[in-house]
């Protein structure tokens, strides 16, 4: 049972479930914990948080008063009432009991990504003015990201794809942090792996922060000598993060190792098949979907379900086991895919069917018959009875992206 007290009242042997306030206070990598250090308990009072939860079922709970009175009207020779269960219906829920449409949760993925770009560009910019990383300063966005993705993988996923060229670097992780854990989820990885996958992803590229700008930014091909020096982010990111301390060692691996290909052909030790980490498997398929999709400096994004189809043809990149679970957890149609249907009309990806990964539900509005836009309808494609069907992906070059982004997130959620 959850039981919310002022972090005063902590005590060794409680079990932190949660704490109240702004994600940015909180001075954890991870919550849902027993203390047992009372450093930890003086960590959380130096905070500026001043509530927490706690959960009296696997831990202690406050200490009862030492003389509790009896209430007034109850005789001494009165049945007492049986005692009512404490309210707790504002408690934090349980990322796998609590779900949420896509609608509702891409409202709380915007608030999300906005917060994760500000964290991020400040980590960004501290790690480039040689300031220590802070890694624990981390935990509370991916705990955050975690808990979205449990209660709708698609909605922050599909969200943190739609950056702007100026701040790819930066949504980047918070995109790769996203899919990393959409992907755990997807592999049955428990809640606690995929938050360490989750932070993986955020911290996989923080190489990145100390490569020259103007070749990190640089809007065209890299020459052979820029290319070495990007090449040598991982290392960089391993070293800052072993100087640091407080990372997790799959989230240093996943940093060191997340070009590495299985066929031995990448970088930067060509390691091959088994001998990377499964996490590190995942990291390379999470970094180039993101990466492909994206608008970078020198190139628009590739449609979504293109990126998946060109990915599925590189032979020797990735782990097929890993990324037939990847396509599962975004569809063989990713929300915000441009598709056309049997009938002639174009029609935009807006929620998976995870039943029927192949029949997603799209709002058509266009008609290639007549060449003429058409009232936006919904149409979901896995329904019994329903006649269209995806018959291919649209190239999207033709059109506005801005426009095909209305079509499937609504006009009250902003994404910048």
């Amino acid at each position: 049972m959850l039981k919310k007290i002022p972090v005063s009242d902590l005590r060794l042997g409680m079990h932190l479930h949660a704490l109240e306030g702004r994600w940015i206070d909180h001075p954890f990598w991870k919550t849902r914990f027993v203390l047992r250090d009372s450093a930890d308990i003086d960590a959380v009072r130096r905070s500026s948080i001043k509530e927490c939860w706690i959960n009296v079922a696997l831990g202690s709970d406050v200490s009862p008063p030492a003389t509790a009175p009896l209430p007034a009207p109850l005789r001494a020779d009165a049945a007492a009432p049986a005692p009512r269960p404490e309210a707790d219906a504002s408690a934090p829920p349980s990322p796998r009991e609590a779900s949420s449409s896509m609608r509702e949760e891409l409202a709380q993925a915007a608030a999300i990504c906005k917060r994760g770009r500000a964290a991020v560009t400040s980590m960004f910019r501290e790690a480039r003015l040689g300031q220590a990383i802070r890694t624990e300063a981390c935990a509370p966005l991916v705990e955050d990201i975690t808990d979205s993705v449990f209660r709708n993988p698609g909605a922050l996923v599909s969200l943190a794809r739609l950056k702007t060229r100026d701040d790819y670097s930066y949504m980047h992780s918070v995109a790769v942090c996203a899919l990393m854990v959409a992907l755990g989820r997807q592999l049955g990885m428990d809640e606690a792996a995929c938050r360490v996958a989750g932070m993986a992803g955020m911290l996989h590229d923080i190489g990145k922060a100390v490569m020259p700008l103007e070749v990190l930014n640089k809007p065209g091909k890299l020459t052979d000598d820029e290319y070495r020096t990007m090449k040598a982010h991982q290392q960089r990111g391993h070293e800052m993060l072993m100087q640091a301390g407080g990372a997790p060692d799959e989230a240093m691996d996943v940093c060191l190792h997340h070009h590495e290909r299985i066929d031995g052909k990448g970088y930067p030790d060509g390691l091959s098949g088994e001998q990377i980490t499964r996490l590190a498997r995942m990291g390379a398929i999470c970094d180039v979907y993101d990466a492909v999709t994206s608008n970078r400096p020198y190139k628009a994004g590739w449609d979504p379900a293109e990126s998946i189809a060109r990915m599925a043809s590189w032979a020797g990149h990735f782990d097929t086991a890993i990324f037939g679970a990847f396509v599962k957890s975004l569809g063989i149609y990713p929300t915000g895919s441009l598709v056309r249907l049997e009938s002639g009309k174009l029609a935009v990806v807006v929620e998976q069917n995870p039943e029927a990964i192949g029949a997603p539900i799209v709002r058509a509005f266009y008609s290639t018959k007549s060449g003429m836009p058409i009232p936006p309808v919904l149409i979901d494609l896995s329904r019994k009875g329903t006649s269209e069907r995806i018959v291919a992906r649209e190239p999207t070059a033709q059109w506005d992206r801005t426009v095909l982004q209305g079509l499937w997130v609504p006009p009250d959620v902003r994404t910048t």
